[in-house]
Formats: C-alpha cells, structure tokens, sequence
C-alpha cells in the first residue's frame, strides 16, 4: 500500500524496457528474423547500460 506511489528508480525502466524488447525479439522471430535480430541487439544495448550502472 505504501508502495503505490513510489516512482522506480532509472535501472528499473531499463530493465523493464529490456524485457520488453526480448519479447518482441522473440514473437519476431518466427515471422521475421531481421527485425528480430534488430530488437535483439537494442536490448543487448540496454542491458550493457544496467551492467554499467551496477559497476
């Protein structure tokens, strides 16, 4: 209850946006694979950026 206003932090959009991207990577993938592969390689982006700010 307390919770329900508490605005998220900068990693957790990341890594919210990351999984979203995944998943369209892999609903892509059986239609088609280059667009899958691009949606692949966005969020490989965004998970070098979390890895960065856990550094």
């Amino acid at each position: 209850m307390f919770g329900l206003f508490k605005k998220k932090t900068q990693k957790e959009k990341l890594q919210e946006q990351y999984e979203k991207l995944l998943r369209e990577s892999y609903e892509l993938s059986t239609q088609n694979r280059s667009k899958s592969d691009d949606k692949a390689a966005e969020a490989d982006k965004i998970l070098k950026q979390i890895e960065a700010m856990d550094n």
